[in-house]
Formats: structure tokens, sequence, C-alpha cells
């Protein structure tokens, strides 16, 4: 079951008759904008592809202002996604009793409203940060670096180099991650 948080909004459109690459054009230059500054992008693309978009947002700022009583000029559009749909298959007549096949595509909208304003509760925490995936080894690395800190007790990062040697790039992070990533798990 979908959990839907109470800083979040979303307006759903489905079979919309357009491809999704079309669509994903659109969605990609809004996401993370306000919702002025998206209804301004949206009216001036020359693409057909913005006006269910349009209304779809419209339609979201609407839901967020009349269920949960937000203030559109603090929305922020915190996920779009479009997702492929079902391809109906037609035959279109053509010369001397022959047929063509087209593909008439559709696709599914999503538009997620978040309210800027609101302070995060500890749920709407959780549930941003549950699904985060890490890497392990930059974990292992992090870790290192705590036990060290642990063993000499100073937190002071520049204490790792030579007063001499100041590097200018990440090469000993780097090469650290590399001795990880290669040292076998016997070790």
């Amino acid at each position: 079951m979908k959990r839907s948080s109470s800083t979040q909004v979303q307006a759903l459109a489905q079979r919309i008759c357009m491809s999704a690459h079309k669509a994903r054009r659109v969605i990609d230059q809004i996401r993370g904008h306000s919702y002025a500054k998206t209804l301004m992008l949206l009216e001036l693309m020359p693409y057909r592809a913005f006006y269910p978009i349009f209304k779809l947002v419209y339609s979201a700022a609407a839901n967020a202002s009349h269920n949960k009583s937000f203030n559109e000029a603090d929305s922020v559009i915190s996920k779009a996604e479009v997702n492929g749909g079902t391809i109906v298959k037609k035959l279109k007549p053509r010369a001397r009793g022959r047929s063509y096949p087209i593909e008439r595509p559709a696709c599914h909208i999503i538009i997620v409203l978040k309210d800027s304003s609101k302070k995060k509760t500890d749920q709407d925490i959780f549930l941003e940060t549950k699904n985060v995936w890490r890497d392990p080894i930059i974990e292992r690395y992090i870790e290192k670096e705590r036990e060290r800190e642990k063993k000499d007790g100073s937190k002071n990062k520049s204490t790792r180099f030579p007063p001499w040697r100041k590097p200018k790039s990440s090469f000993p992070l780097v090469r650290t991650t590399k001795k990880l990533l290669h040292r076998s798990p016997g070790r």
C-alpha cells in the first residue's frame, strides 16, 4: 500500500495519446521548478505535448489547494514522470488494396507537487531516506575514516597529509577506494 506524505499531492493522467518520448522531453524541463515558473515554461514551449502536461500541473495545484489547503505559490514539482502506455495498432488502407500498419502510442503522466513551506515530519524524512541506495565501497571508506578518527582522536582532515604536501585533487580518496575495491575478502 502506498503511503502519501502530508506535504505532497499528486495528479495522474492515463492513456494520453502521445509518445512517452515526446512527453518526457517536456517533463524533463519542468522537474524541480516552482509552480509559477512551471506554468510560464509550459506556455512558452513550442511542443504539442505541453497542453496535457499544463492541464495536469494545473489539476495537481487545484488538488493541493482544495484537499490539503496548500498555497500554490509555495508548491514545487518534486516528482514528474512519464511511463509508456498501451499501443493501439491499426491498419491504414493504401493503394492497390494493400494495408499499412500504424501504431498509436499512449503514455501515463504523474505529477507530484510538494509544499516547500511546511516543515518535514519524522515520517516524511523516513519515507524519503528509506530506499536510498548506498555504495558499499564508499560506506567502507567512511567506516575506516571513523575508525581512524577514533584511534587518532582528531577530526581535522588536514592532519592526514604532511604540511608540505597539500593535494589539489581527490587522488588519495581514489587510491583508498581502489584498495578497498581490490581487497580480497579473506584479508
